[in-house]
């Protein structure tokens, strides 16, 4: 007759973790050392594509806003969008966002249109857009050229 050893220990039914612990404190330990690296700027080519223009209304007033490279802002007020005239210019930023929240609140669905000289910086790009923003200005858009 054939004697069955018998076990100690039955066949245990819970789940070994500890494995799955070390594998997630891998994993942090490789998230908490990449992520300082993802918040650092890298240098981009933008590409040059042509692009389609946006179908505006033309019942609402359209302010174009040029950046000069050189620092000034003008603009033109009408019912379409135009690059070659002007209505009003301002050579510092907040003589434009006082007279832009003038037009703003003339018309409050206003869409504008900020155009910038390709050496002008960015940082006054930005600056007007955000001078634009504090005086009201909710629709903003960018004016590009296509390449030649």
């Amino acid at each position: 007759m054939l004697v069955r050893p018998q076990r100690k220990h039955g066949p245990k039914a819970e789940m070994n973790v500890v494995p799955y612990i070390d594998v997630m404190l891998v994993l942090l330990v490789i998230f908490m050392v990449t992520a300082p690296m993802l918040t650092q700027g890298v240098k981009v080519e933008l590409p040059k594509i042509a692009s389609e223009a946006l179908a505006t209304d033309t019942r609402q007033q359209i302010l174009t806003l040029s950046v000069k490279a050189e620092g000034g802002y003008f603009w033109n007020l009408g019912g379409e969008l135009d690059t070659q005239h002007q209505t009003d210019s301002a050579v510092a930023l907040d003589e434009m966002r006082a007279k832009v929240e003038q037009i703003v609140a003339q018309h409050p669905d206003m869409q504008v249109y900020i155009r910038a000289d390709k050496d002008a910086g960015y940082g006054s790009v930005v600056a007007a857009m955000s001078a634009l923003q504090q005086g009201g200005v909710s629709n903003l858009g960018l004016v590009t050229e296509a390449p030649q």
